[in-house]
Formats: C-alpha cells, structure tokens, sequence
C-alpha cells in the first residue's frame, strides 16, 4: 500500500496546527497520526486515557512481535499564553532558515521526521522492526508514557531499546536529572491573635520545615557530585507556599512545594524519610501539645527517575555509531528515559533542535536539524535492514 509521502517540514506543520498544550486534547492530533500510517497500511494500538480526551499511539513497523527500536516523542505542548510571539505560534513559519511554532524544537520536529521515514521504513526489509511511541503529558510530569510503557511485554512488543527524541542538536545524552515534587500540607488550630497560645501557627511550623529543607540543600550541593551536569549537584528548590486566612487570625493551614532535580545516586527515599522523620519528632509533638487535631501531611506528588544510560548500554552504542559521535552528554533537564530505563527497555537521548529554544516564545527549530534527523534515521533504516553498520 502506498500512502502519501511528505518532508519533515510538510508534516511538522501539520503537527504544530494542532493546539496540544497539556492542559487540551491531544486526541486530533493522535487521530491524524494514526490516519497517516493506515494509509501506509500500518496500524496503530492506542492507549486512552480515562476520560478519552487524550492518547498515546503505539506502531510497529517491521517483523510483528519482534522487540525493536522505538522512537519516543511526546505530543504535548507548553502554554503560550504571556509570552509575546512575532508569528502564530501554532502556524509553522520559516524565516532565515529557522522554523518557528510552538513544539518545533521540543518536540514536534522529532516526531515529523520520524513520520516522515516511514515510508523508507516501509520499502525495507528491516531484520529489526522500528517502533513508533508517541506520548502525552510530558511536560506535566511523564504522565501519558506510563499507561504505555505499563503495556509493554503484554498488549504492546517491549522495544529492545528507545530513541527518545528531546531536542540535543542531535547529539547523544546518555544521563540527565530526575525532578521529584513534594507537597506538605499544615495543619494547627485557628485563633484570635491576640490570643496565640491557644492556636497552633501552620505557618510557623511550615517555616521549621523550610530550615530543615534548606540544610537538606546545602548537603545535597556538596554530595553527590558528577562534574559533567551544569550544576553538578541536585538541586533543591521550594517552588510554592501559601497559607493563612487574616491578619488577625492564627493560621491554621500552610501548604508548600519543593522540588528535587536528583542526579543518579541520589537517594530520593532517604530524602522522603528524613523530611517525615523532621516533622513527627520535632514539629508533630510541640503542635499537638496544644492541639491534637493538627498535623503535618507529607506526599510525593510527582516523580521521574534521574536517567544514566551505563557504559554498556547497546541503545548509547547505536546511537553514537548512527550519529558519527565518540562522545556523550549529561543534560539538567528530564525526558521519558528513565522510565524507559526502569521498565527495561534501554534508551538514549538523541533528537533536533536546540533546548534553549523549548519553552521560550518564538521557538523555533533549525531546518538543517531536521536534515540531519533525516539522515540519522536512514543510517537506523540501514541498520535494522542489514543489521551492521550504517552507511
């Protein structure tokens, strides 16, 4: 079957008309995508969210049942509301050789040249399939892969290792940072403030969990260390606070945020364990002296493991012979690797575009990334067809 055949930038427009801003509906956009490769005759598994507005998309190209080589990327988008753009951020417009529109750099230009290859992927004979894993709430926290990759080895082939396409300038990280976010909630007793001795202050009690987090800080700076991240610490950062009713009243609740950006080997557990421990021997037994009903609620509200490929990883071996490289990279940023790492399927970071444009108004991508993009998944296409080295 032949379907149409388009470049990378035909479809990277096509993707960047789709609004897909984490907090909309990804659904159109998965349904283009899943329309596009039936018209080549391959088909798509979908994962759904509950409530069916938004979707990941699972496709195999190649020997069915055979684990291979995926080519991650998610299809959410960051808001562009408050930032000032020249052009229509969800209109692709090119000027001096850039490509500018939300989700060009991070990370819709991966995605369209992957698309874009399938038609080369088709006219193989690949001894290796190469699968398709596009994803959704990234940018959120890795929320739409994990339904995915939860159906890995059942309903979906576990790929034998991924590409994760994040914007590197095509160049192969091997390592980057984990966020972790922590919410705690205080809980004291309201009173008149006239009369303080007989509430319990959630704001000054959460202000004793802000000392302790900032000791937690400074040890974190100092171990442990890996000089090839920028900084070459985790980092430790309260992000939010917001508690109290007037200025004349106790505060009887204070909530705060804080955020991890954990290097490998650091122990996020260890982490959990202490700031639980701060708060049941030190805050918990003086609040509830005068009042037993007040507390301190800990939770992890979000979590991505810190990604580190290892020395031995076949995925950093690929991707380093694909791409004419000897050298890897370590970014601060975090992608879907290391929840691909944790499930078993090795990866790599490797994909067009520039990480200083994500995010920013006026993203743009490069129109030479994407030609390098195109020549890196011809040299994969050889590979997975001849199973030696590309040419």
């Amino acid at each position: 079957m032949k379907g149409p055949r388009y470049s990378s930038e035909e479809l990277l427009a096509r993707l960047v008309a789709f609004d897909t801003t984490s907090h909309k509906p990804n659904a159109p956009l998965i349904r283009f995508v899943e329309d596009y490769l039936l018209q080549h005759g391959v088909s798509s598994e979908i994962v759904p969210n509950a409530a069916g507005t938004k979707a990941s998309l699972y496709a195999t190209i190649g020997p069915p049942g055979t684990p291979g080589v995926a080519l991650s990327g998610h299809t959410d988008v960051v808001p562009v509301e408050g930032q000032t753009w020249t052009s229509d951020p969800f209109i692709l417009a090119e000027r001096d050789g850039k490509l500018y529109g939300r989700g060009t750099s991070d990370m819709k230009g991966f995605i369209a040249c992957a698309l874009a290859a399938v038609p080369d992927f088709l006219a193989r004979r690949l001894t290796v399939p190469i699968h398709l894993a596009f994803s959704y709430d990234e940018e959120i926290g890795c929320l739409g892969v994990r339904p995915m990759i939860a159906e890995f080895g059942t309903r979906l082939t576990k790929p034998r290792m991924v590409f994760v396409g994040e914007p590197t300038s095509m160049s192969v990280v091997d390592s980057h940072k984990g966020p972790v976010r922590w919410r705690i909630e205080v809980k004291g007793r309201a009173a008149h403030s006239s009369m303080a001795p007989l509430g319990v202050n959630a704001i000054a009690f959460a202000g004793q969990l802000l000392q302790e987090l900032a000791v937690i800080e400074a040890e974190l700076k100092q171990r442990p260390r890996d000089e090839r991240f920028d900084p070459p610490y985790a980092t430790l950062q309260v992000t939010k606070i917001e508690g109290g009713t007037a200025t004349n009243i106790v505060p009887i609740n204070c909530t705060l945020q804080f955020d991890v950006r954990a290097i490998p080997g650091v122990d996020i557990a260890a982490i959990d364990k202490r700031i639980r421990a701060f708060a049941a021997d030190v805050c918990l037994p003086e609040m509830q002296k005068v009042a037993p009903e007040s507390g301190v609620e800990i939770a992890i509200a979000n979590q991505v493991p810190p990604y580190s490929a290892g020395a031995a990883s076949e995925a950093v071996a690929l991707a380093l012979m694909l791409a004419g490289q000897n050298e890897t990279h370590a970014v601060s940023y975090a992608t879907e690797a290391g929840l691909f790492q944790v499930a078993g399927s090795p990866a790599v970071v490797i994909g067009p575009g520039d990480i200083a444009q994500a995010h920013t108004a006026d993203e743009w991508i490069a129109k030479d990334q994407l030609t390098k993009c195109e020549v890196f998944l011809r040299r994969l296409a050889d590979w997975a067809e001849h199973g030696s080295a590309a040419r």
